[in-house]
């Protein structure tokens, strides 16, 4: 079966950078998009960075300028490289991937199992 699996989580400090990695498992399927998402302790999950098939991406308005959303098609993996990072991002970060696998109509929704980010003041 397919699985994410999520790494680069970390404690930094204000103003520092970090680098998610989401690898899918296995071979024989096709990315039709790639997101983060991110949940902080009391709120509710919410969608920060998204990346298409065609290469479109979206972010929250709350990240726009420090974060980046990039895809490797050859290595199966999507990245979130996070520069100035504030108090405020801390939060666990879940890696969301809808695949096609190779003999099937539609493509299915997965998710990682998250990695926490620290920022201290």
């Amino acid at each position: 079966q397919v699985q994410l699996v999520e790494s680069g989580g970390g404690l930094v400090q204000a103003g520092g950078s970090l680098r998610l990695s989401c690898a899918a498992s296995g071979s024989g399927f096709s990315f039709d998009a790639m997101g983060w998402y991110r949940q902080a302790p009391g709120k509710q999950r919410e969608l920060v960075a998204a990346i298409h098939s065609g290469g479109k991406t979206n972010y929250a308005d709350s990240v726009k300028g420090r974060f980046t959303i990039s895809r490797d098609n050859a290595k199966n993996t999507v990245y979130l490289q996070m520069n100035s990072l504030k108090p405020e991002d801390t939060a666990v970060y879940y890696c969301n991937a809808d695949l096609t696998l190779v003999g099937s109509w539609n493509p299915d929704n997965y998710w990682g199992q998250g990695t926490q980010v620290t920022v201290s003041s």
